[in-house]
């Protein structure tokens, strides 16, 4: 069985501001839509509120309108705002209550040779099972599959995905060949802790009946990035839930099951505290990338350039899978690699950053069942 991971960046449409040539270009955008969407929800918006509100108004460029190149605000039934012809705007609702609407992250199609090859990619790792990460949605999934992935004979039976928290479109799910047979799914969506929702996407549980001869428990992630937001608040939201993470995977161990992977973008580094739960000691997870028989390019990392500090994506496992490993690999194929491949190869149809099919490399390993 060979399980994977990859990090798809979405298939064929992508939030705008996040399909910039680098992540720099879009995070206060980011930051200003996150910040806003909080406030918008409080049932009362007091005057320092509505202060703040203004404020976002004006970050994100809606002093004067109601769509920018990035964002939407759609005011359907009742008003939040009041713009004067001069002036700056003001805050009629007094709370949430008071008007019907909300801040919409605009789209864009994405560029259609890096689609192409995210099909290449999937096709050249040949995964019996591929988790996926930052998909739009289950229908995305299909369609990706019937038109880009079967005329290349790199086609998946099962497909699933569960739409999750971030109303960006970047969910996960899972992809499986003939012969490997999703037979569950829980989902972690609602999971809480003191009243606020724990994981960024979701972390679904997925049971597959693999070759027919045993069941693997696949627990699809991607945790809080880095990429916006106080760098405090994101370690603490990504370390709780590394620690619910753990806490469903020994759960499922006590419960008698063996075969257990955690996998995706856990967006740091094996070293780090958020990851700590998962990685440090207390933990019986094991990196594919530590196995003797993983296959390693010089470069550990598994985002950008491959450096150390971008090792973000994982294939963590449990003893017993560990145990039956026969091989792993980073596949950076589909990754810019620089001008003519300058740091490692990449497709020769990858002529600049934005064919790229992902930031992200693809991982795999290859695991004797």
């Amino acid at each position: 069985m060979r399980l994977a991971s990859f990090n798809v960046e979405n298939l064929f449409s992508r939030v705008s501001v996040m399909n910039r040539e680098s992540w720099d270009e879009g995070k206060d955008v980011l930051a200003a839509y996150s910040r806003l969407n909080t406030l918008l929800q409080k049932p009362v918006y007091t005057d320092a509120d509505k202060q703040a509100i203004i404020s976002s108004i004006t970050g994100l460029g809606l002093e004067r309108g109601d769509e920018t190149d990035f964002v939407i605000l759609r005011q359907n039934r009742g008003r939040l705002l009041r713009r004067p012809q001069s002036g700056p705007p003001e805050v009629v609702a007094d709370g949430r209550g008071d008007w019907i609407g909300w801040l919409e992250l605009k789209t864009e199609a994405v560029n259609e040779v890096a689609t192409q090859m995210t099909a290449k990619v999937i096709q050249d790792v040949n995964a019996d099972i591929l988790a996926v990460v930052e998909a739009e949605n289950r229908i995305s999934l299909k369609r990706f599959n019937e038109q880009l992935l079967k005329p290349i004979g790199a086609a998946y039976r099962g497909i699933m995905l569960i739409d999750g928290n971030d109303d960006r479109g970047i969910d996960v799910g899972l992809m499986t060949k003939s012969g490997y047979t999703i037979e569950g799914i829980v989902s972690h969506i609602d999971d809480t802790e003191n009243n606020r929702q724990i994981f960024s996407r979701d972390c679904p549980e997925f049971t597959v009946r693999a070759g027919g001869a045993a069941e693997v428990l696949v627990l699809v992630n991607h945790l809080k990035s880095k990429g916006y937001g106080s760098q405090a608040d994101s370690n603490a939201r990504r370390k709780r839930q590394a620690k619910r993470v753990k806490e469903i995977y020994e759960q499922r161990r006590a419960q008698g099951i063996d075969l257990i992977a955690v996998v995706g973008d856990l967006n740091d580094t094996p070293d780090s505290d958020p990851l700590s739960p998962l990685l440090a000691a207390g933990s019986d997870l094991q990196d594919i990338s530590a196995h003797p028989l993983f296959q390693s390019d010089g470069r550990i990392g598994t985002y950008g350039n491959g450096s150390p500090s971008q090792k973000i994506d994982y294939l963590l496992l449990s003893p017993a899978l560990f145990n039956r490993v026969t091989g792993g690999r980073i596949f950076r194929m589909g990754v810019w690699g620089g001008t003519h491949g300058t740091l490692f190869p990449h497709y020769d149809e990858i002529t600049k950053a934005a064919d790229a099919a992902s930031d992200h490399a693809a991982i795999w390993a290859d695991i004797n069942l």
